[in-house]
């Protein structure tokens, strides 16, 4: 009875995928989110149900979708290279079986971000396409955010619908996640047009916000703490009274202080001193190792070449109580720990060239929504054109969210992201392809006249 559920709502988006095949790239973005088919005993265990979806939107869009005026951008080249620089280093790799499995799911993510802008042809595609994103890391968040509530959560302890540390179903990357998309929830409570922006929709907007900012909580995560501080300064840009904004955020952050877990906030205690934490150590003195391998190997060492890492640290902790308090330094030895950052993960697995090619499109996505937001802000605000700059901002904003959040896990390849990318490249050519249009009509109609 568990996987019935599960089953009927696939099963109904791909037979209205027949009737409307952009359902197809939705339902694999829910695929891909989700992961039902790690959420079912049976039946959805034994179909290839991802294969199967990605295979029927490019079969459908290559079969019927308007490829008038079609674009590819230097984005999509740049994720392109970075597809074949990948499946180079993944052939040379240190570790070339655990490799190979990274790839499996890595070649997946970055294909489809260049498939993506293909079908994000019109500003119904693009709504629909997001909707799906937030709608299905949204049940995850909402999940994790009740559990928060009810007084459930801890770090590594938050089960969020299964026990698996993976995809966004990791702590740490799910409260990234659920941060950055806080921006692009609220773009809904103004801007969205397949739900109107009635006291309904803008009630659940405002309450699945208030579960993302639950779920840093209910996992304990230091990275989600930071990537709320950093959205919230962000957002000054777009509000009208700063100061008050400042103001109420702070008054905010005291009163919420006596509701905190206190293993959140002891955990939060440790920022200011990594030397007493060993995850915190661990990973400086990796990131340490990472940049003396990539010394004799710039081109990295392939997907999993952190497995021959051998790292040694101090730890430092406080022993005693009063006055009496004295601190104690042991040296730690340990191996085959992961990055614990999405740049030195690029830099140890793909070198140099690798993180800097990653690098440039993640700021050629900062610089181009920044472009879009500037051309579009004085846009009549009851035009058809009002939603692009909000939108573009929010990407902007989440994408920044994430470039913090990766600095800290290593996520340099969330599938997730790359589908936020990849709605980037779709608004950007959305917006060219809309320019171009109007920048063509009236030379068109001048021609008319001076003929006739």
């Amino acid at each position: 009875m568990h996987d019935i559920p599960f089953l009927v709502f696939l099963g109904s988006l791909l037979a209205f995928g027949f009737r409307k095949p952009f359902l197809f790239v939705l339902t694999y973005a829910y695929i891909d989110i989700v992961s039902p088919q790690r959420l079912t005993y049976v039946l959805l265990n034994s179909v290839p149900v991802s294969l199967i979806s990605v295979a029927l939107a490019v079969g459908s869009w290559l079969a019927f979708d308007d490829k008038k005026d079609l674009r590819f951008t230097p984005r999509q080249a740049g994720l392109l290279i970075l597809l074949g620089y990948c499946w180079y280093t993944t052939l040379n790799a240190d570790f070339r079986l655990e490799a190979l499995d990274k790839w499996d799911w890595v070649w997946k993510a970055l294909a489809f971000a260049i498939f993506l802008p293909f079908t994000l042809r019109t500003r119904l595609r693009i709504e629909s396409l997001l909707l799906f994103m937030l709608l299905s890391a949204g049940s995850i968040i909402i999940v994790g955010g009740i559990k928060t509530a009810a007084g459930g959560g801890g770090y590594g302890e938050l089960n969020l619908m299964i026990d698996n540390n993976s995809g966004l179903y990791e702590g740490s990357t799910i409260s990234t996640v659920a941060i950055c998309i806080i921006p692009l929830i609220l773009w809904f409570t103004k801007h969205g047009t397949i739900f109107k922006p009635d006291w309904k929709v803008k009630t659940f907007c405002y309450a699945l916000v208030f579960a993302c900012c639950l779920i840093p909580v209910g996992t304990s995560t230091r990275t989600g703490l930071l990537c709320i501080a950093l959205l919230a300064a962000l957002s000054l840009r777009n509000v009208k009274r700063p100061l008050l904004y400042i103001g109420a955020i702070a008054l905010l952050g005291m009163m919420s202080v006596p509701f905190l877990p206190k293993a959140f906030v002891e955990r939060m205690g440790t920022i200011q001193n990594h030397q007493a934490d060993s995850s915190a150590s661990t990973r400086v003195a990796v990131w340490n190792w990472t940049m003396d391998y990539v010394k004799t190997h710039p081109m990295g060492g392939g997907f999993e070449a952190y497995r021959q890492n051998r790292i040694q640290y101090e730890k430092v902790e406080a022993v005693g109580e009063g006055n009496n308090i004295t601190l104690k330094t042991t040296i730690e030895k340990d191996q085959a720990r992961a990055y614990h950052s999405a740049y030195f993960e690029m830099l140890g697995e793909q070198g140099y060239f690798g993180l800097g090619l990653w690098l440039l499109i993640n700021i050629a996505g900062l610089f181009r929504m920044e472009v879009i937001r500037q051309r579009y802000k004085k846009a009549d605000p009851e035009g058809d054109e009002a939603w692009i700059a909000p939108l573009a901002s929010a990407l902007q904003s989440g994408h920044i969210v994430y470039l913090l959040g990766a600095c800290f896990i290593a996520i340099a390849f969330q599938p997730f992201v790359y589908m936020l990318i990849g709605l980037q490249i779709g608004l950007d050519t959305y917006c060219a392809r809309k320019r171009a249009a109007a920048s063509w009509r009236p030379i068109r109609k001048q021609r008319m006249v001076a003929a006739a």
